[in-house]
């Protein structure tokens, strides 16, 4: 690829995060207290509610299939245009029914975009400086929900909003930006054709296993994480948004940082770190009966999850190009395995014993930890994994 699609390819992709970030993060702050407040939910709601959202990622794979007739960049785009629709209509529907059916247009958009989006990232970008320019992603998108959450704050605590028009007016941003968008960006060249197929490597084995425990530590995050602070400490709207203004104001600064750190350690022992810090963050929410404690275990998880950019860059240097498109489909439908699962069981645990849930979140990491020590130190193609950590070279 040459300077200036480059240049375009990283305009892009930042733009698409921010529009991403702007109206998925509102949609996500408002969505427990809306689901308790508005639709009476209870935990196992909430559980039912998570694994329909989570659907549309088990069957990501059939990105392959769209893209046999539709462009990347073009489903890319295609894709936070539904994301913004479903958004817009989540207010109107305030029942069960109604939460699950706009959450599942939220979700396809969702998921259908993060599947081509990470297929385009891969592609577009070098593997000398993906590392550091996935942090920055992470820093610019980190601003952009930053905003959307300072602005969820004002129009709760102060203007005293009701939630169907805060969702109305961030879909009607969203498809703006969208629409914006779709005008400025260029067909960008310099791509190589991708497989239209489904396949699984063995030399991605690796990948794929850390893929699925991601996906399974990441739905005891988002689903009970946030809502042990509702449920259990009653936690306000407000106070849930300020908590995440904490994560997304030092992730601008963090995560650029991170992706020059996994630039210099490597991907096997940032991945070590981040393990090891959410084995004992798990822990902590099970035992946790202090309301300030279990905040600040909420943003040291969140902070550590922004080191999962490793998985990505660890897959980049042992993939083959034209395995980006259909690997990227085939990993999320990998990740949600556990997704649609994990809200439903965990669910009817959570009614039990919470704190059950939690020490499974410190299994999963556990296992994280075990598989990611499998990495060679300088992965890339035929030194995809090692089965001795003496072997591997340092």
């Amino acid at each position: 690829m040459d300077e200036v699609n480059a240049k375009r390819a990283k305009f892009a992709l930042i733009y698409m995060a921010v529009i991403m970030s702007v109206v998925f993060c509102i949609w996500n702050v408002l969505l427990n207290n809306f689901a308790v407040e508005k639709v009476e939910f209870t935990g196992s709601d909430m559980g039912d509610l998570q694994s329909f959202r989570e659907l549309p990622g088990f069957l990501a794979f059939t990105a392959v299939f769209v893209l046999l007739f539709m462009r990347e960049q073009t489903l890319a785009i295609f894709a936070l245009f539904l994301l913004s629709v479903g958004v817009l209509a989540t207010g109107y529907f305030p029942t069960k029914v109604g939460l699950i059916a706009t959450t599942l247009v939220m979700s396809i958009g969702f998921h259908y975009f993060e599947t081509i989006n990470t297929s385009l990232t891969l592609q577009w970008l070098s593997k000398e400086e993906a590392p550091s320019f996935l942090g920055k992603v992470i820093g610019y998108s980190s601003l952009a929900g930053l905003i959307a959450y300072g602005a969820v704050w004002l129009a709760t605590a102060v203007l005293k909003l009701d939630y169907v028009v805060i969702y109305s007016t961030t879909g009607v941003i969203g498809i703006a930006m969208v629409i914006h968008l779709w005008k400025i960006f260029p067909n960008i060249e310099g791509l190589i054709p991708q497989r239209k197929n489904l396949f699984l490597k063995k030399k991605y084995s690796v990948y794929y296993v850390l893929t699925f425990l991601k996906g399974a530590r990441r739905q005891i995050f988002m689903v009970f994480a946030a809502f042990l602070l509702v449920e259990k400490f009653d936690y306000t709207l407000a106070e849930v948004t300020t908590l995440y203004l904490i994560n997304k104001g030092a992730n601008i600064v963090i995560a650029p940082l991170i992706g020059k750190i996994i630039e210099k350690i490597g991907e096997r022992r940032a991945l070590t770190f981040e393990y090891i810090g959410l084995i004992g963050v798990f822990i902590g929410y099970a035992l946790v009966d202090d309301a300030m404690i279990a905040a600040s275990l909420y943003i040291l998880d969140h902070l550590f999850f922004a080191m999962a950019i490793a998985i990505k860059t660890y897959f980049q240097k042992i993939a083959d190009t034209e395995d980006m498109a259909a690997t990227a489909s085939v990993s999320f439908t990998i990740d949600h395995i556990a997704s649609v699962i994990i809200p439903v069981t965990f669910g009817i645990i959570w009614m039990y014993n919470p704190a059950i849930v939690f020490y499974a979140g410190a299994g999963f990491a556990a296992l994280s930890l075990i598989v990611s020590n499998l990495i060679p130190a300088a992965p890339g193609p035929g030194n995809e994994f090692v089965w001795s950590y003496k072997k591997q070279v340092v």
